[in-house]
């Protein structure tokens, strides 16, 4: 019966043909020194730098490539990395940037010239393609175990050991480690562990990168444009907040970072998802408009990014708490592990005017706002380090979660070769090893 039941459900069966087994989630146990929890900006360094110095690491991103806002968000432009005219972050995050550049044919910028008050001159532009590449490249040789479309759902702490357990594509892990390092940006591993997280009522709007072209601008009506916006506005089309009100701003940059998207929030996948289609839904619309307008009707959208990129989202109640008057002031701590280098750059409805550092300021960052409150054998790196609203603004930039992200996981690989906890490790070991691997801890 077994035999004629076959034949008859699978008839075109030919020689070398078999039927597949049936679904089902696979069910793996694994172990490692440091498991690395998000392979954006801080988490690709992070594990990068664990696995170069030797520990067992295991990387666990719910993506399909490394990178994060520099890659998928596609603010391919991090920065900054000098500061005054010395450079200030360096190490594996400048490792990259500077093989990406150079792969792609590109210019850094004169950092010996003051940007003033447009720091984006000192920006450095990246092929984003690229510069994945060879971070997933530097995370392979370094033998990290690189595992894309997985999520943490559970976190449990004993004897001295983390259980995390995983979910992804077919596949159910439980993964064992003496490290954890909580690079999300949204702190969701440190609130599943536990451990107390912060956020503001409001946050921080999100952008969809993307680019468009196929107009001439000054060959455009622009008078007659900002019309027909602001009667499109006033019927209740768009909200002024979407792009700020500026059709022709929007026009004039052709994309890149202008779009804002209220609420977006990448901490849950739901949320995430509604922030995406917040932001497609908002570019559809003003493509459509556009297209109407005389001089506009062969726009087109030459790209676009496939995630709304976050500005804002959890933050961990850490041992320290970075403040405004910390950053602006260019505090020294003395665990300090590395510096941060950006205007304090608070998006809100109304767009975002930059308030920049006075001359010779260096914020820096200390261990201890990496380390939640009553932890043990975990710390963070990127924009959910402890730091207050305004702090975070600056602090969430690129080039500083690569130095945090280097900075954490140097804690980590000591904290497991010792068995003891990041915030025990030895402050001079730790700035040894950063700087053995080319970091920039301040002095």
């Amino acid at each position: 019966m077994g035999a004629i039941s076959l034949g008859i459900a699978a008839p075109s069966l030919s020689k070398g043909d078999r039927l597949a087994e049936p679904y089902r989630t696979r069910r793996q146990s694994l172990s490692a020194d440091i498991v690395v929890i998000g392979g954006g900006t801080a988490g690709t360094i992070a594990a990068i730098q664990a696995g170069r110095a030797g520990r067992k690491t295991i990387l666990i991103e719910a993506g399909s490539q490394l990178g994060g806002t520099t890659t998928v968000g596609g603010v391919a432009f991090p920065g900054i990395f000098f500061a005054w005219g010395e450079q200030i972050i360096g190490g594996i995050g400048w490792e990259l940037v500077q093989e990406a550049v150079a792969m792609n044919d590109d210019t850094l910028p004169n950092f010996s010239i003051p940007h003033g008050r447009q720091h984006w001159r000192h920006q450095v532009r990246l092929n984003p393609h690229i510069y994945a590449m060879l971070a997933e490249e530097k995370m392979l040789e370094a033998g990290v175990d690189i595992r894309y479309y997985e999520t943490p759902f559970a976190l449990r702490f004993a004897k001295n050991r983390w259980e995390i357990e995983t979910v992804g594509k077919g596949v159910h892990a439980t993964i064992t480690c003496n490290q954890v390092i909580d690079c999300t940006g949204n702190a969701l591993p440190t609130a599943m562990a536990g451990y107390d997280v912060i956020r503001e009522e409001e946050i921080q709007p999100g952008t969809l990168m993307f680019k468009i072209d196929g107009y001439e601008l000054e060959s455009l009506d622009q008078d007659l444009i900002k019309q027909r916006y602001q009667e499109a506005l006033d019927r209740g089309e768009f909200t002024r907040e979407e792009f700020r009100g500026n059709i022709i701003g929007l026009l004039r940059s052709q994309g890149d970072n202008i779009q804002h998207i209220m609420d977006a929030d990448s901490t849950t996948s739901e949320s995430h998802t509604i922030a995406n289609i917040n932001g497609r839904k908002s570019l559809l619309r003003h493509l459509r408009f556009i297209r109407t307008l005389p001089g506009c009707e062969k726009t087109k959208l030459v790209d676009m990014q496939t995630e709304t990129a976050t500005r804002e989202t959890f933050r961990i109640d850490g041992h320290y708490r970075i403040t405004h008057e910390d950053y602006v002031t260019g505090k020294k701590f003395d665990d300090a592990v590395s510096y941060s280098y950006y205007p304090i750059d608070l998006h809100d409805a109304h767009g975002v005017i930059p308030d920049h550092l006075e001359e010779g300021v260096v914020p820096t960052i200390p261990l201890r706002a990496l380390v939640p409150k009553n932890s043990r054998n975990f710390i963070v790196a990127g924009r959910c380090l402890s730091s207050d609203r305004l702090a975070n603004s600056a602090l969430r930039v690129q080039a500083s979660c690569m130095g945090m992200g280097q900075a954490a996981a140097a804690a980590a690989v000591l904290a497991s070769r010792k068995g003891i906890s990041p915030l025990e490790v030895p402050y001079d070991e730790l700035r040894e090893l950063i700087e053995s691997h080319g970091g920039i801890v301040p002095a």
